[in-house]
């Protein structure tokens, strides 16, 4: 599979529910819109309420709230029983966007606190999210899938992004894992690297950059529905990695 001129039909999502991580603004924002779009009600997950609240009201009934840290294991059981009281008895999309930059230093001059603050969010985060989930996704079988939002410094690393780096190197190998161990349950995991995108992230690892000179959000979002599409589905494309810019 190449990652230009990807060819497919919108996913219909009508009647199933889609959890974002990170779902309040940039990518997770423009992700939960579009599930929205294609009918899914979105379970909007992050740190601050605020954010998420604002992104709802834009969703209006498929929107739903549910403010947590994604480290935490106990509130992401409490997020599969809230799915449930929804009405919902599985899963069918799992965006895991979450994430923090972290230091923009070298390794030598970044603390342990800090380097574990990032893979404690980015990777294990990940983790506790995707394994919470893990039963209600196995109901929604053949069609769950799980999208793991990754990074081009997740697959070569690169000077002064130590942190960051090394989280999404994780992100790619619970892809990567997850999509062996789940394929018997019909549970399709991939990765999916955005490249540069114009997010408050973005601005803050690079501030020297000009902002209109980089994709939007929504630019993701094409990249995002194809592993969603019937297509992908009939293909059982899984344990893959692709660049976001293909499609753009």
């Amino acid at each position: 599979m190449t990652d230009a001129a990807i060819e497919f039909d919108p996913p219909n999502l009508t009647g199933t529910a889609a959890v974002v991580t990170g779902g309040g603004s940039g990518i997770g924002a423009a992700c939960a819109r579009a599930l929205a779009g294609c009918g899914a009600t979105v379970f909007l997950v992050g740190r601050r309420p605020g954010p998420l609240r604002a992104m709802a009201r834009t969703l209006g009934t498929q929107g739903r709230v549910f403010p947590a840290d994604i480290t935490d294991g106990g509130a992401m059981e409490r997020l599969a029983q809230a799915i449930q009281a929804d009405g919902f008895d599985a899963l069918h999309t799992l965006v895991n966007n979450a994430s923090i930059l972290g230091p923009r230093s070298t390794l030598h001059d970044t603390t342990l606190a800090q380097f574990n603050e990032v893979l404690a969010i980015n990777g294990s985060g990940t983790f506790s999210v995707t394994r919470a989930l893990l039963p209600l996704l196995a109901a929604a079988q053949p069609e769950a899938n799980v999208i793991n939002i990754t990074s081009s410094v997740g697959r070569a690393g690169r000077a002064s992004w130590g942190p960051y780096s090394a989280s999404k190197f994780v992100v790619e190998s619970l892809t990567q894992t997850w999509a062996q161990e789940l394929a018997s349950d019909g549970i399709r995991v991939n990765a999916l690297n955005p490249g540069g995108t114009r997010t408050a992230m973005r601005a803050e690892a690079m501030p020297d950059e000009d902002p209109a000179t980089v994709p939007e959000p929504r630019d993701v979002v094409p990249s995002v529905l194809f592993f969603l599409s019937p297509q992908s589905q009939e293909a059982k494309i899984t344990g893959r990695s692709l660049n976001s810019r293909g499609f753009m």
